[in-house]
């Protein structure tokens, strides 16, 4: 008489929401939850039911890679979340499975790749170089999240569009709005409306235009690519705007993961001491910041669920068809199986396959054009302000509230 093998009792939902952290510590439930399993089961504050969670880096990326975890199906579901609204806009690359994810995505990556940010690096130091030049003058105290941290990445997201000067106040402005903690709902969605009719009046026009190159908008940049794909027939009017809207809104998470980075450098003398030794060096300095980008907790929570489109085993567990799984990017990065001492910061760490810009087809469409203006941010500041220091106490810097992107709100600096 054979005995049946039983499957293990699913692990209890635990609900998780988010605690306010003045500073840039490691959620302690996200730490429960890694330690209970690599598969545990979470509810966030809004949307319906409950919903796995993978936190090993060997689960991360296979869920990742998996196509039977499907996004195109969120968007016709309830699926517990962070965000207390849920409007995904058709055409979003975000929420594409395959095939549409690579037909979206091939319309405008040609603006990029390695080459075309290494054509726009000169442009871009140049962006960088008069908001430095205007915290100068301006003189101490100042907030650098204000002056540069914030200003510089819609600058350089507007050239790579190809947003013409004369729009650029009024997109930053809205994109600022629509990324701002402040102003309520209303203003947020007004702004959204403002920016979305700017996106489709301009893919209009541009239709008949260049594809252009995406180097500093010398060809039209990406709005004139995306409006040269509807023009052949390759994307719908609606796809080129919901791919283009959150590509034109992306700069808030160099904002806030930078604005992470010089946190802790401000706060760790040794941190700011090994950093300066390392920028003359590149592949030195590359390795450091990709240690602070593994080491850094880029939201609250998770991102954006998966749903299983079919029986799945994961980690010992049968995920049911039709249940929602979500992955921890900050889970993996910590991940003692795979990082020496994960909680420490290593700036030498190699290797450092870290998964801060995610990884499988979602990757980060824009992680060369972060890594080139993270670059730019930290080594400019450090080489232009060699005292630079916090004007205020540590635990008197605000930090981000009810955000899905942690960061501080302001970093009041002197030098």
């Amino acid at each position: 008489m054979t005995q049946e093998m039983t499957a293990p009792p699913p692990p209890p939902v635990r609900d998780w929401v988010p605690p306010e952290i003045d500073g840039p510590g490691f959620d302690p439930l996200l730490a429960e939850l890694m330690r209970e399993g690599p598969l545990t089961r979470i509810r966030l504050p809004h949307g319906e039911g409950w919903a796995w969670l993978a936190t090993r880096h060997e689960d991360v990326r296979a869920v990742t890679n998996d196509p039977r975890f499907g996004r195109a199906e969120v968007t016709r579901r309830q699926v517990t979340r962070l965000a207390p609204h849920f409007k995904p806009r058709p055409g979003s690359l975000a929420f594409a499975d395959q095939p549409d994810h690579n037909r979206l995505r091939r319309a405008f990556a040609g603006a990029f790749t390695v080459g075309a940010m290494r054509r726009l690096r000169p442009r871009a130091q140049a962006l960088l170089d008069p908001l430095v030049d205007g915290l100068l003058a301006q003189g101490p105290p100042a907030d650098l999240i204000a002056t540069v941290l914030e200003p510089y990445p819609l600058a350089v997201v507007g050239e790579v569009m190809g947003v013409p000067e004369a729009d650029r106040d009024r997109v930053r402005a809205w994109t600022r709005q629509i990324i701002s903690t402040s102003g309520g709902a209303e203003a947020a969605e007004e702004a959204k409306a403002g920016l979305y009719g700017w996106i489709t009046r301009t893919i209009r026009d541009r239709r008949a235009g260049s594809p252009g190159d995406g180097d500093g908008g010398q060809g039209g940049g990406v709005l004139s690519m995306l409006g040269a794909a509807v023009g052949r027939g390759e994307l719908t009017e609606e796809e080129a705007i919901g791919v283009a809207g959150p590509l034109q809104i992306g700069g808030e998470a160099v904002t806030h993961n930078c604005g992470q980075m010089l946190f802790l450098l401000l706060t760790r003398p040794d941190l700011m001491a090994r950093m300066r030794e390392v920028l003359d060096r590149p592949a030195a300095l590359d390795a450091a910041l990709e240690e602070l980008l593994r080491w850094i907790p880029h939201r609250s929570t998770v991102g954006l669920a998966r749903i299983a489109l079919e029986d799945v085993e994961l980690a010992g567990r049968t995920i049911t068809a039709g249940e929602p799984v979500y992955v921890s990017y900050l889970a993996a990065n910590r991940d003692p199986e795979v990082f020496t001492d994960p909680d420490g910061i290593d700036l030498a760490r190699d290797p450092n396959p870290h998964l801060a810009f995610g990884n499988g087809p979602h990757f980060c469409t824009g992680a060369v054009l972060a890594r080139l203006q993270t670059e730019l941010l930290v080594t400019t500041l450090l080489e232009r302000l060699p005292a630079l220091r916090l004007a205020v106490a540590e635990r008197e810097v605000p930090w981000r509230r009810r955000t899905m992107i942690r960061g501080p709100e302001a970093l009041p600096v002197a030098w």
